[in-house]
C-alpha cells in the first residue's frame, strides 16, 4: 500500500514554491489520521499504533511492573493527546468529520473523558495516583501526563466548540481535575514549565481557581532561560525545543493569560519570538526543508511551529507568505516520502525507522508531536498566512555562488544559505556531554550539520571514524577519543572559531586534555577548515569525516592537483535525486580514505563516509604541522565539480619560522581572489559554552 502524501489541489500561482493550500493541509491532516485511525478495531479502543521498535522506546519490557503499567498509561495519554494536534484544527473546520467509520468528535470526546475518569481502564492517573504507583520514590518526581496534559488543553481550546464546550458540567469538572493535579504539580525545570503554565492558563480561563503564584514562578523562570537572539537554554543545550515549546508555548500563553494579567511578562515574551523570527528562516533551505539537528528529531517538521506561534501574538512580525512556505515546505519534506511511514504512521526515525536518534523517552505515538505543525489550521482561511503569496526569503535573491551567513553568538549557530546547492550548513558551538555520550556528540557536536544530508551514525563496522567529526587514537594506549565538548568564540573577519576537547571530564584541568581549536570558513558549495591541533601527548591518529553519503550505487573518483587530494562520490538518495559529495585535503592530512556501513544513515540503509587521516608521531617539535587543511562539498546534481570547486586553495602563507601554522596567522588565498586569514590569537579569553 502506498502512503506518500501528494497535494491534490495545487496552487501554483498563490503558492508558487510549494503548491500547497489550506484545503491541502486540511487533507494532510486527514491522511496521517486515516494511517491511525486504520489500527484503532473499536470505538473503546485507545489511539495505539504498531510498534516497530521495542528494545529503546517505552513501555520498557525490563521496568518494574509498577514502572511498567505507568508507562503504559503515559502511552496511552500521549497517544490521544498528540494525534489531538491534527484532529482538533480539523474539527474546528469541520465538526461532523468522520474517518475510518469514526465521528471524530464523539470518538476524542469519549477518549478524553476516559483518561480522566478513575476506575476506568484507560485513566492515566493524578499526580498523586502516579507517585502512589510508583511508590513514592522520589516526591519531585515529574511524570509524562504533565506533557500530555498541555497538548491536551491546546487541542481543547483550539476544538472548543466541538469537544469542550459540548461536555456537561460534571465532565468538565473531571477533565479541569486531571489538569489541575499535573499543573500544580512538580515539573522538570526546564521548557516543561510551560507545559505547567498552559495548563493553569486554560484552567484560569475556563473559571477553575488555580494558584497564580505558581503560574508567575513558571513565567519568571521561562524568561530566565532567555539567551538572546529569540533563543532559550533548555538545560544546557539549544535545539528545537526552543521552537516547538518556547516559541509555541509562550504565544499561546500570553493570548491565554499574559497580556491580560502579567503584560509586563508578556510582553517580553512577545519580544523575543519577533526577535527570533528576524533570523529563524535561515535555518531552512532552499526547499524550506528542516535541517536534522539536536534531540527528538523524531519530531521533524514542528520545527516550523514558530512561526504559527508568532502569528498568536498581539504583534506579529513574521512575513506570512515566508511563513506558510516554509511550513508547507518542511511538511511536505516528510509526508512525501513512502519510508516515512510505518504501516501508515510516521516511524520513530527522522525519515524511515532509524534506531541511532531513538531516545528512551519517547513511544510509538511520539512523533505526533509533529501534528502542532497543524495549529495553521486554526487560523481563518481569510488570515494573511493563507492568502499571502508564498516567498522564498533570502533564497529568492541569492544567485551564484553567494552565501548568506547569519551568526547566532547568544545560542552560538551560524547558518550558511547557499545557493550553489540550495543547502543550509548549521553549525553550532556551547555544547557540553557527558565522556562517551556519542548520541548527545551526534545530536548536538558533530562540527556542521547539513539540511541535505542528515547526520550519519558511527560506521557498523567499529571504524574510528565518525561524521563530521575527529576521532583521535591514542597510539601509545589504543584508546579512542572523541570530543564531547565545543566552546564557541564566534566569528571574525568571516572565519567562526570554535574549541572542542576530547574525552572533557572536570577530573582533569583542561591542559591534560586533547583538544583542536576550530576554524573555518562558507565556500559555495561547503566549508573549508583550517583546524590547529592541541595536543598534550603523542603520537596520535586522527581522522575526520566528511557527511554521510546515500550509497545506491555510488561512484568514487579520486583526483590530485599541486599536492592536494580529493576523493568525490558520485550517486543517488534513496528517491532516486542526484547527490554528489567531494572532500580535498590540505596541509596537515595524510590520506583521503573510506569506510562503507549499513544502518547508520537516515536516508538509505547503505552509506559511505569519507574520511582524512594523519598520524604525529613526535612528542614536542614544530616541524609537523599544526594546522589540519580541508574541505567538503556537496551538490544537488550529477554535475562534475570543477577544478577550482575541488582545489580552490591558490597559495597557503604561515606567519611562523617553520611554516608549520604553530602560531601566528595563516593566509589562505583562493583561487577565486577571495582571501582569508586564520588567527587564534585571542580566543583564549573568549571561549563560551
Amino acid at each position: 500500500m502506498a502512503y506518500a502524501f501528494h497535494p491534490t489541489h495545487p496552487d501554483y500561482v498563490r503558492s508558487p514554491y510549494t503548491g500547497m493550500t489550506r484545503e491541502d493541509w486540511m487533507e494532510a491532516g486527514k491522511h496521517l489520521l486515516r494511517g491511525v485511525f486504520r489500527h484503532i478495531r473499536r470505538f473503546e479502543d485507545p489511539v495505539l499504533v504498531p510498534r516497530q521498535e521495542s528494545e529503546i522506546t517505552y513501555p520498557h519490557r525490563e521496568s518494574p511492573p509498577e514502572w511498567h503499567e505507568a508507562e503504559q498509561r503515559a502511552e496511552i495519554f500521549e497517544g490521544l493527546t498528540r494525534t489531538l494536534f491534527i484532529a482538533a484544527p480539523l474539527l474546528k473546520n469541520e465538526p461532523e468529520l468522520t474517518l475510518c467509520g469514526y465521528r471524530l468528535a464523539d470518538y476524542y470526546k469519549a477518549q478524553i473523558l476516559r483518561v480522566c475518569t478513575p476506575g476506568d481502564p484507560l485513566y492515566v492517573g493524578t499526580y498523586e495516583d502516579m507517585q502512589a504507583l510508583t511508590g513514592h520514590a522520589d516526591p519531585f518526581r515529574p511524570f509524562q501526563q504533565t506533557v500530555e496534559g498541555c497538548a491536551l488543553v491546546i487541542g481543547l481550546w483550539v476544538s472548543r466548540a466541538v469537544i469542550w464546550e459540548r461536555c456537561s458540567r460534571e465532565e468538565q469538572d473531571r477533565i479541569a481535575a486531571l489538569l489541575s493535579s499535573y499543573a500544580h504539580a512538580n515539573t522538570v525545570p526546564q521548557n516543561w514549565r510551560l507545559f505547567n503554565m498552559l495548563e493553569l492558563a486554560f484552567l484560569h480561563q475556563n473559571g477553575y481557581p488555580i494558584d497564580e503564584e505558581i503560574m508567575l514562578d513558571h513565567a519568571a523562570e521561562i524568561l530566565g532561560y532567555y539567551a538572546g537572539d529569540g533563543w532559550y537554554r533548555d538545560g544546557h543545550c539549544f535545539d528545537y525545543y526552543n521552537i516547538w515549546a518556547f516559541q509555541v508555548y509562550a504565544p499561546l500563553w500570553n493570548r491565554w493569560y499574559g497580556d491580560a494579567h502579567a503584560p509586563e511578562l508578556a510582553q517580553k515574551f512577545e519580544a523575543q519570538s519577533n526577535r527570533l523570527m528576524e533570523s529563524y528562516p535561515a535555518l531552512f533551505d532552499a526547499d524550506a526543508h528542516v535541517t536534522m539537528w539536536g534531540r527528538s528529531c523524531i519530531y521533524r517538521c514542528a520545527a516550523a511551529s514558530a512561526f504559527e506561534g508568532n502569528l498568536y501574538l498581539a504583534h506579529p512580525s513574521v512575513n506570512p507568505g515566508l511563513a506558510r512556505r516554509i511550513c508547507s515546505g518542511s511538511l511536505l519534506q516528510f509526508l512525501s516520502r513512502e519510508d516515512f511511514y510505518y504501516e501508515g504512521v510516521p516511524t520513530i526515525g527522522f525519515y524511515g525507522q532509524f534506531a541511532p536518534l531513538v531516545q528512551g523517552y519517547s513511544c510509538a505515538e511520539s512523533p505526533f508531536w509533529l501534528g502542532k505543525s497543524f495549529l495553521c489550521l486554526d487560523l481563518p482561511p481569510e488570515h494573511p498566512f493563507w492568502t499571502a503569496t508564498e516567498e522564498n526569503g533570502a533564497w529568492e535573491t541569492l544567485r551564484g555562488d553567494a552565501v548568506a551567513v547569519t551568526t547566532l553568538n547568544a545560542p552560538a549557530l551560524a547558518l550558511s544559505n547557499h545557493a550553489a546547492n540550495g543547502t543550509t550548513l548549521l553549525r553550532s558551538g556551547k555544547v557540553v556531554k557527558n565522556c562517551g555520550d556519542r548520541h548527545g556528540m551526534w545530536n548536538y557536536g558533530k562540527l556542521v550539520y547539513a539540511s541535505k544530508y542528515p547526520w550519519e551514525a558511527s560506521p557498523q563496522d567499529g571504524s574510528a571514524v565518525e561524521s563530521q567529526q575527529y576521532v583521535l587514537r591514542d597510539e601509545t594506549s589504543g584508546r579512542e577519543e572523541r570530543a564531547n565538548v565545543c566552546l564557541w568564540h564566534g566569528e571574525r573577519d568571516g572565519v567562526l572559531y570554535r574549541r572542542q576537547f576530547f574525552d572533557y571530564t572536570l577530573e582533569r584541568e583542561c591542559m591534560w586534555m586533547q583538544a583542536l581549536n576550530l576554524a573555518d570558513f562558507t565556500v559555495p558549495y561547503g566549508l573549508f577548515r583550517a583546524d590547529r591541533i592541541r595536543l598534550y601527548r603523542r603520537p596520535v591518529t586522527l581522522t575526520l569525516g566528511a557527511f554521510g553519503f546515500p550509497d545506491n550505487g555510488t561512484e568514487v573518483l579520486r583526483r590530485q592537483r599541486e599536492g592536494a587530494q580529493a576523493l568525490i562520490l558520485k550517486g543517488k538518495d534513496a528517491l532516486g535525486h542526484d547527490k554528489q559529495l567531494a572532500m580535498t585535503i590540505y596541509d596537515g592530512w595524510d590520506t583521503l580514505e573510506l569506510v562503507r556501513s549499513r544502518g547508520t544513515n537516515p536516508d538509505s540503509e547503505r552509506s559511505i563516509v569519507v574520511y582524512a587521516k594523519t598520524t604525529r608521531k613526535k612528542q614536542y617539535g614544530g616541524a609537523e604541522p599544526y594546522l589540519l587543511l580541508s574541505q567538503v562539498l556537496t551538490r544537488e546534481s550529477a554535475e562534475d565539480f570543477t577544478d577550482e570547486d575541488l582545489f580552490p586553495v591558490a597559495r597557503i602563507d604561515y606567519a611562523d619560522r617553520l611554516r608549520s601554522g604553530g602560531s601566528g596567522a595563516v593566509r589562505i588565498l583562493l583561487r577565486s581572489g577571495e582571501e582569508k586569514t586564520v588567527c587564534f590569537e585571542g580566543i583564549e579569553g573568549a571561549l563560551l559554552c
